[in-house]
């Protein structure tokens, strides 16, 4: 989507003119005979309302759209207004419509909130039509173009960060959308080594030669029975103080899960390529944070595996050698996003040292039963931690809710054979499975563990994205930096 600002008022006869209006406050310069037709319609700027009438302007039919976007005070005036710049954007996405101009006059918003409204019709309008060949005509995207006017000053700067964030949204999009024959770990390195091409992200790259020699047995066990060979993907960028410790964000990337030995059901399977959200999220992270220079020091790092039930496949009653040290007795072969994280974690802290951890893994269907699809769990060996995760979770959208941990369930993990367990019992299965994730954690490292099963893919369309593939997570870690690491 091509964005512009316009430094005069709109042009009256646009094709297509969209205004944001605040509640009970119809503007006073509208065509009578609109104004009159929105009133008829109960239009009252209420958040989430539109009206869409037809005028006539210097001899031209002319498309008027109104979104109310709620009262001046209300709590979450910027959401509603981002919201209501995607609103717009989905209704005429396909219409034939191939500009937008959208007016902000006497709306009396911020340059943050003007951002918002680009940033919500931006996310809302990304498509991934690659393997479409036969759309009508009607159905393909036209709108391709948005001219902002009466925009604060300073929205032209803001737009520039939020810009980026889109462009993180957009690729963790991409990564989870496309499907397991053309992303696996391989080509899931090629794809973020092509996108972040002349940003300034640093690129690392460890095959299973090198991850043999590290002691990777739990995350090489899963990927032994397929013929994709497993990537631990390392993405560095260094844009804080000098030596200052960094960030780190893991990712789990199970590119294909068909769980193994401990085969899943068929029906339903298709969505296994998603199984490498978390890995998704982190990347598009390490994209945003690069496009808009943050000033932080943050390290992505992706545990790529497919896990197939060949020959070779590692089978229930295994017993694997993590990094650490630790032995794992691998009752459930189709647990296996915590066996990949876990060697993920312990390279990372070994390597840098990092000041703080986030995980994030598509991990149990547990949460889904918890929480549905309206937010993912965290988990954290830390208040302060987990305090900021959820503040940039409300910020963002990318909503969290804080689950207990302790010994109490740690006692489900007990082996008779090893170390641990891969699983528990079929009760407080996420939460296992993070108690599981934190016997990896060294030195009292400040972590937190993220499940968004339920939250990087959506069956029906949300506020900002269509069917599919949600981009959760980009918008939630990049808020986290901006709070913590960059001041």
């Amino acid at each position: 989507m091509q964005i512009q600002f316009l430094d005069a008022p709109v042009a009256s006869s646009a094709r297509l003119a969209a205004r944001l209006v605040n509640q009970d406050a119809v503007p006073a310069d509208l065509e009578p005979v609109l104004a009159e037709a929105a009133k008829m319609a109960r239009f009252s700027g209420k958040a989430g309302q539109m009206f869409e009438g037809f005028a006539e302007r210097d001899g031209k039919v002319v498309r008027v759209v109104l979104a109310g976007i709620g009262a001046a005070d209300a709590k979450d005036r910027k959401g509603a207004i981002e919201k209501a710049g995607a609103a717009i954007v989905a209704k005429y996405l396909t219409s034939g419509e191939t500009a937008l101009t959208l007016d902000v006059t006497g709306a009396g918003l911020s340059a943050e909130e003007a951002a918002a409204a680009l940033l919500g019709a931006v996310l809302r309008a990304w498509r991934h039509d690659v393997y479409r060949t036969k759309l009508t005509d009607d159905k393909k995207p036209s709108l391709s173009e948005i001219a902002l006017a009466g925009a604060p000053e300073g929205t032209k700067a803001l737009w520039a960060v939020e810009q980026a964030v889109a462009a993180g949204v957009a690729f963790t999009r991409e990564l989870v959308t496309e499907p397991a024959n053309t992303i696996y770990p391989e080509t899931f390195v090629e794809r973020c080594q092509a996108k972040t091409e002349g940003t300034g992200l640093k690129i690392r790259v460890l095959d299973e030669k090198e991850m043999a020699a590290l002691g990777m047995g739990s995350l090489l066990g899963v990927a032994q029975g397929s013929v994709r060979p497993a990537r631990l993907l390392v993405m560095e960028w260094l844009g804080g103080a000098e030596g200052e410790k960094p960030v780190a964000f893991v990712g789990k990337g199970v590119t294909f899960d068909t769980g193994g030995i401990s085969l899943k059901q068929p029906a339903g399977m298709e969505d296994m390529k998603w199984d490498m959200g978390g890995a998704g999220a982190v990347a598009g992270t390490m994209l945003a944070l690069a496009l808009r220079k943050a000033k932080a020091n943050v390290i992505g790092v992706c545990g790529l595996v497919e896990n197939m039930p060949d020959g070779k496949a590692q089978r229930p009653g295994d017993v694997v050698t993590s990094m650490s040290g630790q032995t794992i007795e691998v009752i459930n072969t189709d647990a296996e996003g915590r066996l990949v994280l876990c060697d993920a974690l312990t390279w990372v802290q070994r390597e840098y040292s990092p000041a703080k951890i986030v995980d994030l893994a598509t991990l149990t269907g547990a949460i889904i039963a918890s929480l549905a699809h309206e937010y993912a769990g965290l988990f954290s060996n830390n208040d302060d931690l987990a305090a900021a995760l959820s503040a940039a979770g409300d910020a963002s959208g990318d909503r969290l809710w804080r689950f207990p941990m302790g010994p109490a369930y740690d006692k489900q993990l007990d082996s008779a054979i090893a170390d641990m367990k891969n699983v528990g019992s079929r009760f407080g299965g996420s939460i296992t499975a993070a108690q599981f994730l934190q016997r990896f954690i060294e030195n009292g490292t400040p972590w937190a563990h993220l499940d968004i099963a339920g939250t990087v893919w959506s069956d029906k369309p949300g506020a900002t994205w269509d069917k599919g593939a949600t981009g959760f997570g980009v918008r939630l870690l990049d808020r986290f930096v901006r709070d913590t690491a960059e001041g």
